[in-house]
C-alpha cells in the first residue's frame, strides 16, 4: 500500500473511530439509587448529522504507525507497563467527561483496533439526565448521583470512591474542576485499591494548592511577584520550605503566606501595595472561580467574602497584579519512573474575569530561548516532587521586559488541552491513561514521535532535560462556546438547546458536550463546546475560526458568545498578537465591543416575528374549537386584522398588521405601510422579504422579554416591567444582600449576589 493511500485509509478508520464513540451499540448501565441496581440502555443521539467532530484527527499524525498489538495486557507489557486497566469511572460530567472518551476511544482504537477495549461508566445527575447531556450517551454505562451542587456528586470524595469499588473501576478519571484537585480522592482510592488518574495525594496537595505551590517555585529559585507569602523585604522575603514526610508544606510555612480573615488580607495589601493592584485569590479555586482584582481597600472588604463564598472553606492569599502580563501555559507530564516532560506550551491572555476565552498555541508571543527556560523549570519543578500524570505551569510574562513569574501550577489535565494535541499530535487523555497504567514516558509511541525517534514502538531512552522536541510547523487557536451572555459582561444563562449546527471542516474540528434537545443547567459550567482551528501561521489559524464561528449555530433558551468571539477575533491588537490579560475585561467595562443590527430593522423584524407568532396561536385555536364542534367564526377577524407593540430602546413602536394572503403581512405604523412575504423554513426559521431584501429573523419569549435572532445576531427586547421591581435575568440562588431593607440604592450600585453556574454574580 502507497503511503498516501495508507494516510487516507488511516483518516477514515480515525472518523469511523470517533463515530462509534457517538453511535456504537450501549452495554447495560446499572443505576444506584439506593434500591437493587437494574440495568438501563441508552437512547440514540438525535440529529447528530447536524453537528460533528474531527476531534480524532487532532491527534493522529500522517506518518502514524498501526501497532499490531491486539490486547490491552500485550500493550502495557510491550511497553514496559505494570498495570493493565480496562474500566474507568468517568468522576466528571459536561465537556471533561466527554473529551474523556472520545480521546481515550480514539486511541483504544488505533492501537488495539477495538475501541471498546476500555469500559466507561459516567456519573449523572438528575439535572444532567434531563438535560440530555452528551457524556452519558457515550458512556457505557452510567450510576446516578444526587443532584444538586457538585459537594452532592462529581466533587464528593465519598460518593466516587463507592462508586468506583461498586462498579469494579480499575481507574478514576477526574478531569478538570470538582473533585480533581482534592488530594483526599487519590488518597482514599489508593486505600481501595483503585488507581486514580492524575498525581498522588501529597504531591496533589502541595501542588495543588496555590499557596503551597508558590512557596514551592520560591523554593526551587523560580520568579515569583510580590504576594502574602513573599513581599520582598529584608524581614520577609520569599517563605522557602522543605516538604515533611508526608511530602507537604510544613503547617507553619503555610501560615504565613495565608490571610485568614479580612484584616489579614488588608495588612498583607499594604505591604504589597495598591499601585498595581491587588488580587484575591483562593487557594483552592480555579477556572475563575475564586478570584477578584481591586484597587483599594474598601473593595478588598467585599470581594474578600466573594471568594470564600465561591471556594467554601479554602484558604486566602494576596497578590500584586502583573500589569501588561501575558497568561502563559507549559503542559508537563510526569511518570512513575522520575521522568517528565513538556509538551511545549499555551498561551491563554484573552480573558474576563480570569476564564480564559481564547488559548493558542505554540505561545509566540515568547522568544524560543526564554520559553525553552521555562519549559525547562516546569519540569525541574515538577521532577523534583515525584510529579506523575499532566498538569500545567504557569506564569506570566512581561512582553516589554521579557521576565517572567510563576503563577501556579495545575495537576490536572486542563479544559485547553486540546491545543497542545493540535500543534505535538501527542492524545493527552490517552498518554494520562498510559503514565497510570506504569508505561515509562519515553516508550509511548506519540511521545517518541515527538521527539523524532524513527522506532515509536522502542523503547531506546530519551533524555527529556537535555534533548529538544521536533520543531513545532503549526498553529492552533481555540475558541470556547460558552453559555453566557456577553451584552452583560458574560453574565452565565442557563435553559434548553434545540439544536447545535456545526460542521467540520479539514482544519476545524470542535466538541459538545450537548445535543439537540437538551440543555445547560443552573449547576453546571457555562462551557458547552470547544472548537479548535489550525493553520501553518497564527493568521491562518485565526481566520480559519472566524469562518467557523460564522458559521456555527446554536437556537435554544440559551444566549451564547459566538458573535462576541468573531469581533474580537477581528479587532487589530488580537490579529497584531499586543494583547495582555486585562485586554478583554478593559473592553467589557467600555462596552467597546458591539454586535448590533439598525434599530429601525430590529423592531420590523421583531414586529413580523410577533405578528406571525399571533396568526399561529389564534389560528390554532379556531381549528381546536372546530374540532371541539363550536363553529364560531368571530375570531377569524383577530386572524386578518390586529395590533402589536413593540418595545425597544426605550420606545414603544404601535404596529396595526392586516394578514392578506397566507404568506403576506401588511404591517402599518404611523399612516405608513410595508408588505412582506413570510416563509418557513423547515427547522422553523421565518425567512421574510421586505424593503427589497431577505432576513432570518428566530424569536423566543423569555421572562425579561423577546430574544430575536436576527440575521445571526441575538438581540434582547426587554419587557416592560414596573420600575419599583428590581430583577435578575440569571437564574440562581440568592447568597448575599448587600444592602439593607428599605435603604436607598444609586443606579450602578451592588444591591444583591447570586450564585449562577458556579459564580457569585
Amino acid at each position: 500500500m502507497s503511503p498516501s493511500v495508507f494516510r487516507r485509509s488511516l483518516a477514515l478508520a480515525t472518523l469511523v473511530a470517533s463515530a462509534s464513540a457517538f453511535t456504537s451499540p450501549v452495554n447495560p448501565a446499572f443505576i444506584n439509587n439506593g434500591l437493587s441496581p437494574k440495568p438501563t440502555t441508552f437512547p440514540k443521539p438525535q440529529h447528530q448529522n447536524e453537528f460533528s467532530s474531527k476531534l480524532s484527527m487532532a491527534t493522529v499524525a500522517e506518518d502514524a504507525v498501526i501497532s499490531t498489538t491486539k490486547t490491552m495486557e500485550d500493550y502495557v507489557a510491550d511497553r514496559g507497563g505494570n498495570l493493565p486497566i480496562k474500566k474507568i469511572l468517568i468522576a466528571n460530567n459536561g465537556m471533561a467527561a466527554t473529551k474523556a472518551m472520545l480521546s481515550m476511544r480514539q486511541w483504544a482504537y488505533m492501537e488495539l483496533g477495538d475501541e471498546k477495549a476500555i469500559q466507561f461508566v459516567a456519573m449523572a445527575t438528575p439535572e444532567d439526565l434531563k438535560a440530555n447531556a452528551q457524556f452519558v450517551r457515550l458512556a457505557d454505562g452510567f450510576v446516578e448521583v444526587p443532584g444538586g451542587v457538585n459537594r452532592n456528586n462529581y466533587a464528593n470524595v465519598e460518593v466516587i470512591a463507592r462508586i468506583a469499588k461498586e462498579q469494579g473501576a480499575d481507574a478514576v478519571w477526574p478531569g478538570w474542576g470538582h473533585a480533581s484537585e482534592n488530594p483526599d480522592l487519590p488518597n482514599t482510592l489508593k486505600a481501595l485499591g483503585i488507581k486514580f488518574i492524575g498525581p498522588p495525594g501529597p504531591v496533589m496537595s502541595v501542588l495543588g494548592d496555590k499557596i503551597a505551590a508558590n512557596i514551592l517555585a520560591q523554593t526551587a529559585k523560580v520568579p515569583s511577584i510580590p504576594w502574602s507569602g513573599s513581599y520582598g523585604g529584608p524581614d520577609d522575603g520569599p517563605l522557602v520550605a522543605e516538604l515533611t514526610e508526608e511530602g507537604t508544606i510544613p503547617d507553619d510555612t503555610f501560615e504565613k503566606a495565608t490571610c485568614r480573615n479580612v484584616d489579614e488580607a488588608i495588612e498583607a495589601a499594604k505591604k504589597i501595595g495598591y499601585e498595581n493592584g491587588i488580587m484575591i485569590k483562593a487557594s483552592e479555586g480555579g477556572g475563575g472561580k475564586g478570584i477578584r482584582f481591586v484597587d483599594n481597600e474598601d473593595d478588598l472588604k467585599n470581594a474578600y467574602v466573594q471568594v470564600t463564598n465561591e471556594v467554601v472553606g479554602s484558604p486566602i492569599f494576596i497578590m500584586q497584579l502583573c500589569k501588561n502580563a501575558r497568561h502563559i501555559e507549559v503542559q508537563i507530564v510526569g511518570d512513575e519512573h522520575g521522568n517528565a516532560v513538556a509538551l511545549n506550551g499555551r498561551d491563554c491572555s484573552t480573558q474576563r474575569r480570569f476564564q480564559k476565552i481564547f488559548e493558542e498555541g505554540p505561545p509566540t508571543i515568547v522568544p524560543p530561548e526564554t520559553f525553552r527556560d521555562m519549559e525547562r523549570a516546569a519540569q525541574r519543578l515538577t521532577q523534583s516532587i515525584g510529579y506523575v500524570g499532566a498538569g500545567t505551569v504557569e506564569y506570566l510574562f512581561n512582553a516589554d521586559t521579557g521576565k517572567y513569574f510563576f503563577l501556579e501550577l495545575n495537576p490536572r489535565l486542563q479544559v485547553e488541552h486540546p491545543v497542545t494535541e493540535g500543534i505535538t499530535n501527542v492524545n493527552m487523555p490517552a498518554t494520562q491513561l498510559q503514565v497510570v497504567m506504569g508505561i515509562p514516558l519515553q516508550n509511548i509511541p506519540e511521545v517518541r514521535r515527538l521527539y523524532g525517534r524513527e522506532d515509536i514502538y522502542g523503547t531506546s531512552p530519551i533524555s527529556f532535560l537535555e534533548e529538544e522536541y521536533k520543531p513545532i510547523d503549526s498553529h492552533v487557536i481555540a475558541a470556547r462556546i460558552t453559555a453566557e451572555n456577553p451584552d452583560e459582561g458574560f453574565k452565565p444563562t442557563s435553559g434548553t438547546i434545540e439544536r447545535i449546527k456545526f460542521q467540520s471542516t479539514s482544519n476545524v474540528w470542535g466538541y459538545f458536550s450537548v445535543g439537540p434537545n437538551g440543555g445547560i443547567h443552573e449547576f453546571a459550567d457555562s462551557q458547552f463546546g470547544h472548537l479548535f482551528a489550525k493553520g501553518a501561521t497564527r493568521e491562518q489559524a485565526r481566520k480559519a475560526l472566524v469562518l467557523a464561528l460564522k458559521e456555527i449555530e446554536v437556537r435554544g433558551e440559551i444566549r451564547t458568545t459566538v458573535e462576541y468571539l468573531v469581533q474580537l477575533l477581528e479587532m487589530e491588537a488580537f490579529k497584531e498578537n499586543t494583547i495582555d490579560t486585562a485586554w478583554l475585561d478593559g473592553l467589557i467595562k467600555e462596552k467597546s465591543v458591539q454586535v448590533e443590527k439598525p434599530p429601525h430593522l430590529v423592531v420590523f423584524s421583531a414586529a413580523i416575528f410577533k405578528a406571525f407568532e399571533h396568526v399561529k396561536t389564534e389560528t390554532s385555536g379556531i381549528i381546536e374549537s372546530f374540532q371541539k364542534g363550536q363553529v364560531g367564526t368571530s375570531a377569524i377577524r383577530d386572524i386578518a386584522s390586529f395590533d402589536i407593540e413593540i418595545a425597544y430602546q426605550d420606545t414603544k413602536y404601535p404596529f396595526h398588521v392586516e394578514l392578506l394572503a397566507p404568506d403576506i403581512y401588511r404591517l402599518t405604523i404611523n399612516g405608513k405601510s410595508i408588505d412582506t412575504r413570510v416563509t418557513i423554513t423547515a427547522e422553523g426559521a421565518i425567512v421574510a422579504n421586505f424593503g427589497g431584501e431577505t432576513h432570518r429573523i428566530f424569536g423566543q419569549d423569555e421572562p425579561l422579554g423577546l430574544r430575536l435572532v436576527l440575521d445571526g445576531v441575538t438581540i434582547l427586547m426587554p419587557t416592560i416591567f414596573d420600575p419599583s421591581e428590581l430583577r435578575t435575568d440569571v437564574t440562581g440562588k440568592v447568597v448575599r444582600y448587600l444592602q439593607e431593607n428599605g435603604a436607598d440604592v444609586t443606579s450602578g450600585e451592588p444591591y444583591i449576589e447570586v450564585e449562577a453556574m458556579k459564580m457569585i454574580i
